[in-house]
């Protein structure tokens, strides 16, 4: 048990159904306590604390669910406009669209390492009961793995890099027309944060591993 306030009652509750332990209902009787002092409970505070208990004890609904669903739309965003004219109605997205479509995958690329993180802290720390399946994804994700894929998405992002500087080269360096120079400039910059993101995110999650093997 780790919690020291109000949450304590949750946490036993939780604890018990992550390690699988069988619970039943005891029948009481609740009677007044006889103090003479205001009540010490704290509406907003100790709710914070009980929902912040909570979300820590579920990291995939804290941490990779949103993620996913922000890099799937920001995704979503910048390939639809990359692609085309995007126009929905007499509405038309464009570059400046695509720049939020890159945040929020670079955003849901961040808060879905800390799902990583968060689960291989956990584990070590006994925070969480140990899960094969945890366990399995990440005995999968090593630290070489991770810089790979950081090391190829950074190599897209410089080659794209460099196509746009060609580009800029043919028209003498000068101004150029922002909308379809940036649908390659975006997506670019946007690879090399992520794939430099990976790498090091790796070798970090390569530490926390090294504690969890202790």
């Amino acid at each position: 048990m780790q919690t020291t306030g109000m949450e304590y009652a949750s946490e036993m509750v939780v604890q018990a159904t992550l390690h699988k332990l069988r619970m039943i209902e005891v029948p009481t009787t609740l009677s007044p306590d006889g103090r003479s002092r205001p009540p010490h409970l704290r509406s907003w505070r100790d709710g914070w604390r009980h929902l912040k208990f909570l979300m820590m004890y579920s990291p995939n609904w804290t941490f990779l669910y949103p993620g996913i669903i922000l890099s799937v739309i920001g995704l979503v965003m910048m390939v639809a406009i990359g692609v085309g004219p995007t126009k929905i109605g007499n509405v038309n997205f464009g570059i400046n669209t695509m720049m939020y479509g890159s945040a929020a995958l670079l955003v849901g690329v961040n808060i879905s390492l800390f799902s990583m993180f968060t689960k291989a802290y956990a584990l070590s720390s006994g925070f969480i009961p140990n899960s094969p399946k945890t366990i399995g994804i990440l005995e999968k994700f090593t630290v070489e793995k991770g810089v790979v894929i950081g090391v190829l998405l950074t190599l897209l992002g410089i080659v794209a890099t460099i196509i746009a500087f060609v580009i800029w080269g043919n028209n003498s360096f000068g101004n150029l027309q922002p909308e379809s120079i940036m649908k390659i400039t975006i997506p670019a910059a946007t690879l090399i944060a992520i794939g430099i993101e990976l790498i090091f995110a790796s070798f970090f999650l390569g530490i926390l591993e090294i504690e969890r093997k202790k």
